[in-house]
């Protein structure tokens, strides 16, 4: 659809001729005219009747008027957002967020959003332990955990998937051969973690050797990535590296979900709830991807 004759239509609507619609868009006679001729002609049908009064909807036309006017509700709630932005937000917010979040999918969102908010200054602290909000860590906090026990502002988006992951190559190697329960495979783990252990028990694999001890989760990934092993980590790493992928004969853990939480205070400072929101519509567009099956 042509959208420059939307305006038209409206105005002739509401006028009722093409002549005031033509000075309610200031615009020319000749230009509504053509314009709503040829919308007509696209949706082939005619949108108005003319008469001694001028010119009145045709069944059609009052059809297409509530479409209409939601479309043009949009577009200007749409130019009132980005109206002005520089001088309505500005100042510092500090962001704490686990590294991987971070690092693999909120990058490009905090680039996109420091454009389009450029006197928003973020403080980023990447973090695999929860900064306290209570406490004043930090004004905004993204989080996956099973309950939240801060006294915050929450935003549940989502399940956090967990699963176990390997190379496919490791997989296509090591798992034909692998013994009952998992025995001659290879855990990557981090050392004497009780839960750890709980949910290597869990698996189908018990019997798999807890071969390396390593404290970083992203390195794990990086581990399970060149083949070391099978390591516990998020679904969405596979739309990230798709070398990696689930380990066939196990499931997914959906006890966790992703939350933003947000400083009471700050509920009705604009530079937080912008950039919460931003954030929020950001990881929803990979919900899937947190998810799984």
């Amino acid at each position: 659809m042509d959208w420059k004759s939307l305006p038209a239509f409206l105005a002739v609507a509401r006028s009722g001729s093409l002549r005031a619609g033509a000075e309610q868009i200031e615009g020319t006679h000749a230009t509504v005219r053509r314009q709503i001729e040829g919308l007509e002609v696209q949706l082939g049908t005619t949108l108005f009747r003319r008469n001694a009064a001028g010119l009145t909807l045709t069944p059609a036309g009052r059809r297409l008027l509530p479409q209409a006017l939601e479309a043009e509700a949009a577009l200007l709630k749409g130019f009132s957002a980005v109206q002005g932005l520089d001088r309505e937000a500005s100042g510092r917010i500090r962001l704490s967020v686990d590294p991987m979040t971070a690092h693999y999918l909120l990058a490009p969102a905090l680039a996109d959003f420091a454009t389009l908010y450029p006197e928003i200054e973020i403080e980023l602290k990447l973090s695999y332990f929860i900064d306290s909000i209570e406490k004043d860590e930090t004004d905004i906090s993204i989080c996956h955990v099973v309950d939240v026990e801060e006294d915050a502002v929450g935003r549940k988006l989502f399940p956090l998937s967990i699963g176990v992951f390997a190379s496919r190559d490791y997989i296509d190697r090591e798992l034909p051969e692998a013994g009952p329960k998992g025995k001659g495979l290879t855990w990557i783990g981090y050392g004497d973690v009780p839960e750890l252990q709980t949910m290597i028990d869990a698996s189908p694999f018990p019997q798999a050797r807890v071969r390396h001890a390593v404290q970083d989760p992203q390195m794990h990934l990086h581990l399970a990535r060149h083949g070391a092993g099978m390591a516990f980590v998020a679904n969405w790493v596979t739309t990230v590296f798709p070398e990696v992928q689930r380990v066939p004969g196990t499931v997914l853990d959906h006890r966790r979900s992703t939350w933003i939480l947000l400083h009471g205070d700050l509920r009705r400072v604009r530079r937080a709830r912008l950039l919460v929101d931003y954030l929020s519509a950001a990881l929803l567009e990979k919900r899937a991807d947190f998810i799984g099956q």
